[in-house]
């Protein structure tokens, strides 16, 4: 069974209205206790200023033709979605979010002090908070999450990541929506994270590889693809893999029939509080959420990628993957 409605940061979003997609990009990347502690740090959060220019950069890559953009924002990177609500009041772009927890090994004490296993014992409540973000709403907001996020990084499946797929994998059983799990595409991670979810039955289509674009093993990438995994093409504009590496990463898997296990995005920030904006602009000047319109796509339509190829990885691809079954 699958509906015909995704959620949204506006409610209820009709899949024939999703169209073109990032998947995989972020808004606001937050400190709460810095800015608690420390309010008059450079990096100020002004809600006001930082929603109105969030919109005024999806309000531009809606006139270059996006439609819709998924925030995986979720704990552990400063998720508040009343920012993003207010984002939202002055775009017409569509925002989809996220739930589940960011963390390469450790969870978060609030989590890792209690549960099974832990120092303290107790019941798990991950699950109960997931599912709650997903049928009822994120907090006071009712606004419902559409992507569990979680991440099997270089540190492999520590104890605590091993206890963070268990219980977005029993989310993702009880839901229906999809996983986007963070990996280290130099480590290979990929598979491990597979290995795990496939252990805890998540079928293939409900997993979407990211990063998988930082690598250019080719093999490594079509063992995971003939898997039946999307592979999260999703860091264009990071250029600790280059330009003409990501680019030719894609143009070489759509010539081997991968199109169709493909989706592009940039892992951008409007604000992030956790880097230098000039440092980052300096070493990385295409890292922003208009990169794949105006360099990427017409790099991979030089190189032979058709334009029926691009609306598969942009609009059908992000379309199935987000579809609740």
């Amino acid at each position: 069974m699958s509906t015909n409605t995704i959620a949204s940061v506006r409610g209820p979003l009709d899949l024939a209205n999703v169209g073109a997609t990032l998947i995989h990009e972020h808004i606001f990347g937050l400190s709460p206790e810095i800015h608690w502690n420390w309010p008059d740090l450079p990096e100020k959060w002004d809600l006001e200023r930082r929603a109105l220019e969030a919109a005024e950069r999806l309000n531009e890559i809606k006139r270059l033709g996006i439609d819709t953009i998924v925030d995986l924002t979720v704990i552990g990177l400063g998720r508040c979605i009343p920012a993003i609500e207010r984002v939202a009041a002055h775009t017409d772009i569509n925002i989809v979010v996220s739930t589940g927890i960011y963390t390469y090994d450790r969870l978060p004490p609030y989590f890792g002090n209690k549960g099974p296993g832990s120092i303290f014992g107790g019941p798990d409540r991950m699950v109960e908070f997931f599912v709650r973000d997903i049928t009822e709403g994120i907090g006071e907001t009712g606004v419902r999450a559409g992507m569990l996020k979680c991440a099997v990084d270089a540190a492999g499946i520590t104890t605590d990541i091993d206890r963070l797929l268990t219980a977005v994998s029993e989310t993702q059983h009880r839901t229906g929506v999809p996983i986007t799990v963070h990996t280290d595409s130099e480590a290979k991670s990929g598979t491990e994270a597979w290995r795990a979810l496939s252990r805890l039955g998540v079928a293939p289509d409900r997993v979407v590889i990211g990063h998988a674009g930082d690598s250019t093993d080719l093999d490594y990438l079509s063992r995971l693809a003939d898997r039946g995994l999307w592979l999260g093409m999703d860091r264009f504009g990071i250029e600790t893999t280059s330009f003409e590496d990501r680019v030719a990463t894609v143009a070489a898997l759509c010539r081997r029939g991968y199109t169709e296990r493909m989706v592009l995005s940039h892992d951008a920030y409007s604000f992030n509080d956790r880097v230098d904006p000039v440092v980052v602009s300096k070493a990385h000047p295409n890292y922003h959420y208009a990169h794949i319109s105006r360099d990427v796509l017409p790099e991979l339509r030089r190189r032979g990628v058709s334009g029926s190829e691009i609306a598969t990885m942009m609009v059908e691809n992000p379309r199935r993957i987000l579809e609740v079954q």
